[in-house]
């Protein structure tokens, strides 16, 4: 079956760096586009960034622009958040996601708190 298993979140202060890792398993990951979505306390869901199949096409949310990087590794079946200049904005909880054949999977979630 789907799995996704985030890793990499922690507590870092303002203007620190933090690197997620989604690691996918149950789908042929080279053939899917990938997503990481936030949620802080208290909000929805946000989307945050997504990148194609093929790692050449990428998408941001305005707020993290020019912060955040996604990239993927289809060897190693891993999709990566390299997050810089962090703000405590950011603090929320960071969600891996892929639409597989018509159903949508989520890893359990990776904690990222920024202090000011």
């Amino acid at each position: 079956q789907v799995q996704l298993v985030e890793s990499g979140g922690g507590l870092v202060h303002f203007g620190g760096s933090l690197r997620l890792s989604c690691a996918a398993s149950g789908f042929t990951f080279s053939q899917y586009r990938m997503r990481w979505y936030r949620q802080a306390p208290g909000k929805e869901r946000e989307f945050v960034a997504s990148i194609r199949s093929t790692g050449d096409n990428t998408n941001y949310v305005d707020s993290v622009k020019g912060r955040f990087t996604i990239s993927r590794d289809n060897a190693k079946n891993t999709v990566y958040l390299q997050m810089n200049s962090l703000k405590p904005e950011d603090t929320g909880v960071y969600y891996c996601n892929a639409f597989v054949r018509t159903n949508d999977y989520w890893g359990q979630g990776t904690q990222v708190t920024v202090s000011s």
